[in-house]
């Protein structure tokens, strides 16, 4: 009897330690912070096929001779953009790559706020997407001064950024030697954020056309 009486104990108390250590797992895991997310693009990237990226749940695969599957700097990027849930703020030099613009008007399409700031020299060249932006809707505002803006940044939902030197143009993407940073450390974007918020201010059609 007592021989059975110690293996009982001997097993509950196996059975409340495996509960204890995955509890204790448990809690580790909640009270620790979220890791941060720090990612280094570079360009030129590879050219492979982005649709699955804008229909993920289509019915039938895409047919283009592009590489399907293939993770690529350009298709990080995208995915990055679309992750927006409720803001994007794009403050960019020259805007004429189309699957950029589809990514923002999808966005759009699904209620996120966006606002864009440009420069107001290369938002009338040929082939700039600016106008499709524009006539979706989108509230886009051009810099206003004497000098050139030359930001390439992205802030998404206000707590991811996208910056580096890369222009959103096909060429770019695919011809130039350029770099993207992603990351959601605190202190890199809050200064975006108020740059953005400054110069989206400084930029009112407003205030010079009362």
């Amino acid at each position: 009897m007592s021989v059975m009486w110690t293996v009982k104990v001997v097993g509950l108390g196996v059975v409340a330690l495996s509960l204890s250590a995955e509890l204790l797992g448990w809690l580790l895991r909640r009270l620790r912070p979220g890791r941060s997310l720090n990612e280094v693009l570079f360009f030129p990237s590879e050219v492979a096929c982005v649709e699955d990226i804008f229909t993920p749940s289509a019915r039938y695969p895409c047919f283009c001779s592009l590489p399907h599957g293939v993770e690529t700097s350009f298709s990080r990027l995208l995915c990055h953009i679309l992750s927006a849930s409720s803001s994007l703020d794009l403050c960019v030099f020259a805007f004429s790559n189309m699957d950029l613009r589809r990514a923002v008007l999808a966005l759009h399409n699904r209620n996120v706020t966006i606002r864009v700031l440009t420069d107001k020299h290369y938002a009338a060249i040929t082939g700039s997407q600016i106008g499709v932006l524009r006539k979706a809707g989108i509230c886009v505002r051009c810099d206003i001064g004497s000098v050139h803006m030359h930001h390439k940044f992205a802030v998404v939902d206000s707590r991811l950024l996208i910056t580096g030197s890369l222009n959103w143009t096909l060429t770019a993407v695919q011809s130039n030697m350029e770099n993207i940073l992603v990351t959601d450390e605190p202190n890199l974007v809050l200064p975006f954020i108020k740059e953005f918020h400054r110069l989206w201010e400084n930029n009112d059609p407003a205030r010079y056309h009362p």
